[in-house]
Formats: structure tokens, C-alpha cells, sequence
């Protein structure tokens, strides 16, 4: 079975994409809220905050397997 093409595999650009929609999402929610257009409640405002976060954290978890991979290390994961 061959490999497929690495622009469908390569996963980095989706995470900063959904990461940047996390961030925006909680930019436009708190705008709504500061200036009190009767925007939604704000529990969805810190969830796109705490999306935004994991999605930083995932960015970080990505890039330390990349290098682990690039040093040789054996328990770094592969097709990254």
C-alpha cells in the first residue's frame, strides 16, 4: 500500500488553524461581552480560551516529538 502524499499528513498547519479559531472565537466573545450587546454566556467565552490553550499545547507536544524524532531518540514517534 503506498504512503500517501505528505500534505495530507502533515497535521501542524490544521493545529494552528483551529488554534487561531479558538483564539478568535474567545476575541470576539469577549468583545461582545465587554461592550454588552447581549452577546452569548460566557461559559463559552473560556471554552474557546481553554480550546485556544490546548491547541498551544498540542503546537508544543508536536514540536518536542519533531525534535526527538530529528535527535534519533527510540521512543519518539513516527510519520510526525
Amino acid at each position: 500500500m503506498p504512503e500517501l502524499p505528505e500534505r495530507l499528513v502533515v497535521l501542524y498547519p490544521v493545529v494552528v488553524v483551529g488554534t487561531l479559531v479558538w483564539f478568535t472565537g474567545f476575541v470576539v466573545l469577549g468583545a461582545l461581552r465587554v461592550f454588552d450587546t447581549g452577546g452569548p454566556a460566557s461559559v463559552w467565552m473560556w471554552t474557546c480560551l481553554a480550546g485556544g490553550v490546548l491547541g498551544l499545547m498540542g503546537m508544543g507536544i508536536m514540536s518536542w516529538q519533531r525534535w526527538a524524532r530529528r535527535r534519533g531518540s527510540r521512543s519518539a514517534q513516527t510519520g510526525l
